[in-house]
């Protein structure tokens, strides 16, 4: 409903035309095609809550439905958008700078994971080494729930925030990080493997950013 209303409004000085409503409904096919995929509940159909998203029948039904719905919104986004996609890609690919950044940007974001092993395994070392006890299960609790999405997540942001000329923003990404790894500060190797972890993570997003930068005539920054 929100993404209906929202897109209404978007919409409104071009509501005369046929593409900007072809985008509002494969949005609001999209909404609703995810909703019915992703939810879990049963209730009745055409049902409004805050809670509940709009479902009909036994769940395996409303994933049916909802795969539908998000082909149908598909296609119709690319009939809506498909000349101008289609062009788009044309240029990107015949874009040498295009090409650039978006190899800096995989070497950053799965090259800096190489960095970033080879900067925490002496820290796993010295926790394996660690007299038996709750500090040392402490610490490699922490450290495995570290996760390495969260690894490829933070360098491909960081990435594209440097690569903007954004490094005001890109602060804000270990902010982020700092505040959600509060509590374990109290554990000095989990800490320290979130501090060299992310500190490589920074240095192998900022070397590529200005490397790509650099290569396709920018400044560094």
């Amino acid at each position: 409903m929100f993404t209906l209303a929202w897109g209404a409004y978007a919409i409104a000085p071009y509501r005369d035309e046929a593409k900007p409503l072809g985008a509002l409904a494969a949005a609001a096919l999209v909404a609703v095609g995810l909703s019915l995929v992703y939810s879990s509940y049963h209730a009745l159909f055409a049902s409004v809550s805050f809670f509940t998203p709009v479902t009909s029948g036994r769940v395996t039904v409303n994933k049916k439905i909802g795969v539908i719905l998000l082909v149908i919104a598909a296609l119709t986004a690319l009939r809506v958008a498909g000349a101008t996609t289609v062009a788009l890609g044309g240029e990107l690919l015949l874009s040498d700078k295009a090409t650039v950044m978006i190899s800096a940007f995989l070497l950053a974001v799965f090259g800096g994971g190489a960095l970033v092993k080879a900067a925490t395994d002496p820290v796993k070392e010295e926790v394996d080494r660690l007299r038996e006890g709750p500090a040392k299960e402490d610490a490699k609790a922490l450290i495995a729930s570290g996760g390495k999405s969260i690894g490829l997540i933070e360098r491909g942001v960081l990435f594209v925030f440097l690569a903007a000329g954004q490094p005001e923003a890109a602060s804000l990404v270990l902010a982020a990080k700092a505040l959600a790894r509060a509590p374990v500060d109290h554990v000095n190797h989990a800490s320290k493997y979130f501090l060299v972890g992310t500190l490589s993570s920074v240095i192998a997003s900022a070397a590529m950013s200005m490397a790509a930068r650099s290569a396709v005539g920018l400044s560094i920054l």
